[in-house]
């Protein structure tokens, strides 16, 4: 497909024909931050965007990373030694990080976009290496370099104890090569599939990677003890010292050698790819390969994300008609966007509910599908997965109904600059869900009809009915149980 946004990178400046309105607020939001409240999308207007992106940026930047829980080191051995037993321990562990990460999901705005990106980028699964204290530390290093140098994050990334459980690198060793880790460092971490690398390059590279199989217990080198959540450390005794050839290029080379090695290389190809990647989460699936390629060539000139994507968030690009509601949401999108733009709150029992529902309808934190991750967009929907997107959503809305409705009568007021015209109502609350709005007046007579439900007709005529009416929250929730089934509700 040919993308057909035109606009350049050139920082946005609000015009006549492409105005600074909320259809824009929301959607710089809804991209960067998983959405805004009716408060927040106010205050916006009376900023420049150009400034938001750079508090949204900062904010993220400064972000403190999660703290570490204590049990994170803790082996197996070290558990038993404690009397614990340790399957319950790491499995009540486990269960801890899920909540952390969905507490962090809701609270982090852009950093938490870009640990979901991250971790669909180098993936790892929880379902193969076993262990939360691996997860969280893994978890660390996503947050740590999420908007750091791209090069020191891959360095990074690979010697985590998921990463190297999960892609075999503590299996590798002198006499025994494994290759998974260098074949997916190549094809899926930094250069895309056959893409500037040969089978050779690869089986030198994991070569040069031996040696990671220290696992810091009494059985340091058995690689099929997967749960004991030990620390894995580097041995000389089982790296290759054999003289390898990498990219055309040989010597006794070790694991930052290939690192090295490989971003003096194809540092054009690793930014082109990378820089894609990013464009096709908080832009389009559909690249602009110009815009691509442009940004690509400044990254590859140090590989420090963050001044890429702050020039992209700034750019009229970001801001073009094309780009708004081009983006299918993720599960997470679904369900934090709604908490975020109406600022319902959220209690633990539900922070544990959005785990596991999201997981039931395709994307289950810590655990992507495969080593290539979720593929998103039209992935992300089908008539089992939208059946369950709807169902939290509508369990919420009347969940609330039924514990504060007024909480439903106050989103009703802030976003509609509490007005008394049932139209402006409904309108504004499709607008703030819908990226561009509805597709036809029919679209939203349609709405509007569902939202005045049995009230009677004379009643919004004569001015009997206004925001004060106490029907009002069973007509939010009667509209907001209509709006989030429509297609339109699905995008980003």
């Amino acid at each position: 497909l040919t993308s057909c946004n035109f606009g350049s990178l050139a920082v946005y400046s609000p015009t006549q024909e492409k105005p600074w309105n909320k259809q824009r607020a929301n959607h710089l939001y809804r991209r960067l931050a998983y959405g805004a409240s009716p408060d927040l999308i106010s205050v916006a207007l009376q900023r420049t965007p150009e400034s938001i992106v750079d508090v949204l940026v900062d904010e993220a930047l400064n972000a403190p990373i999660t703290s570490q829980p204590s049990w994170v080191l803790t082996s197996k051995n070290e558990a038993e030694a404690q009397g614990l037993v340790f399957d319950d321990f790491n499995e009540a562990n486990r269960d801890d990080w899920y909540l952390q990460t969905v507490t962090d999901q809701l609270n982090n705005s852009l950093r938490a976009l870009l640990t979901i990106f991250w971790h669909n980028h180098f993936v790892t699964e929880l379902r193969e290496y076993r262990c939360a204290g691996y997860m969280a530390q893994y978890y660390s290093v996503l947050q740590q370099y999420s908007l750091g140098n791209f090069k020191d994050f891959v360095r990074e990334i690979g010697l985590t104890n998921a990463m190297l459980t999960y892609l075999n690198g503590v299996d590798n060793k002198e006499n025994r090569p494994n290759d998974n880790y260098a074949r997916e460092l190549y094809e899926l971490f930094t250069l895309g599939a056959d893409n500037g690398y040969t089978e050779d390059d690869i089986l030198e590279t994991a070569k040069a990677l031996t040696g990671y199989n220290n696992k810091n217990n009494d059985n340091p080198l058995d690689p099929d003890d997967k749960n004991a959540c030990t620390v894995i450390a580097f041995s000389e005794e089982t790296f290759n010292t054999d003289t390898k050839t990498i990219f055309g290029r040989s010597g006794n080379f070790r694991y930052d050698d290939v690192i090295d090695i490989l971003f003096e290389e194809k540092a054009n190809l690793i930014a082109e790819f990378i820089v894609g990647k990013l464009y096709a989460f908080f832009v389009s699936p559909t690249l602009n390969t110009d815009v691509v390629s442009q940004l690509a060539s400044e990254f590859q000139v140090d590989f420090e994300i963050e001044p890429i994507l702050r020039k992209l968030f700034k750019s009229e690009h970001f801001f073009d008609d094309e780009a708004i509601g081009s983006v299918i949401k993720s599960p997470y999108d679904v369900q934090i966007n709604f908490i975020k733009v109406t600022d319902f709150d959220v209690t633990d029992e539900e922070r544990g509910n959005i785990f596991s529902q999201n997981a039931e309808i395709g994307q289950e934190f810590f655990n992507p599908v495969d080593v290539a991750g979720w593929q998103a967009d039209f992935d992300w929907v089908n008539s089992t997965t939208l059946v369950g997107r709807w169902f939290y959503l509508m369990n919420k809305i009347s969940s609330v109904n039924d514990t504060d409705p007024e909480k439903l009568r106050e989103f009703a007021r802030k976003v509609s600059d509490d007005s008394n015209d049932v139209e402006v109502v409904v309108r504004s609350i499709v607008d703030i869900f819908m990226p561009r709005g509805l597709n036809t007046e029919a679209d939203y007579q349609i709405a509007i009809d569902d939202f005045k439900g049995e009230v009677p007709e004379t009643y919004f005529e004569n001015g009997t009915w206004n925001l004060d009416f106490e029907t009002v929250p069973d007509q939010m929730v009667l509209l907001l149980h209509f709006l989030v089934t429509l297609p339109e509700f699905q995008l980003k």
